[in-house]
């Protein structure tokens, strides 16, 4: 029988793992709705070749929180790697290329077992790339074509872009418009988070979210910001269709 649904972490990048508001870690608020007494995590790098550079900041940042049980998930992915996967109640998917890190998951099987675990009670997180494999789709670098995109978890209903506010979230908004604006987006910026519940509801963590959708031909930037959890407060904008 599953359990109920934990929520989604997405990341920008690895700052929140160590940020702290008012003195407290925020990854104390994830390890605070973790059932286990002696909690398990498993770090998936198939992003980022498996860097052990950035393993090292997950142990890290898991150590900090009083998990001292860790693995890493390598890119060839044995039948143990799976049972490590299948053991865990902490997921975190790594950052670095969306579709690298994707063709590995889904070739290895660990797509799979991500989301059989994330059915059952696990905790997910992802950190840029691993952000973006949480939402509906990833996309190529270069000119984009509904050809350029790909299905990922589909997790969380949102197409998630992450650190790209310096462009405006450009692509972000050319890809809502190739798909002619059924699905929403989310850009999380530099040093920011997410979290997505599973009633549905978005927490914005230390900065604001910018959340796009399509009416007619314009895109529409909803700025969403932080405050206590499962208050989200916005304003909307129209913004220049791309």
């Amino acid at each position: 029988m599953n359990l109920p649904l934990k929520p989604i972490y997405l990341f920008a990048d690895s700052q929140l793992l160590f940020w702290r508001k008012d003195g407290v870690l925020f990854l104390d608020s994830i390890r605070g709705v973790i059932d286990c007494e002696n909690p398990k995590a498993a770090y998936i790098g198939a992003s980022n070749d498996d860097d052990p550079d950035f393993y090292s900041i997950f142990e890290a940042a898991m150590y900090g929180i009083g998990i001292s049980h860790c693995r890493m998930i390598r890119s060839t992915a044995s039948p143990e790697a799976s049972s490590s996967v299948d053991d865990a109640d902490i997921i975190l998917l790594s950052g670095g290329d969306v579709i690298k890190g994707w063709d590995v998951l889904v070739r290895s099987g660990l797509r799979e077992s991500v989301t059989r675990k994330y059915y059952e009670g696990a905790i997910l997180m992802g950190v840029s790339a691993g952000a973006v494999q949480l939402g509906l789709y990833g996309y190529l670098e270069g000119d984009l074509s509904s050809e350029n995109l790909f299905d990922t978890f589909k997790l969380v209903p949102f197409i998630v872009s992450v650190h790209d506010e310096k462009e405006d979230w450009e692509r972000l908004k050319k890809v809502i418009h190739l798909l002619g604006g059924v699905d929403k987006g989310m850009g999380i910026p530099t040093g920011g988070g997410m979290v997505y519940y599973a009633d549905g509801s978005i927490e914005p963590v230390r900065y604001p979210l910018s959340e796009f959708s399509m009416k007619g031909e314009s895109i529409t930037q909803s700025l969403l910001f932080p405050g206590p959890p499962g208050d989200i407060r916005g304003f909307s904008h129209q913004g220049d269709s791309s």
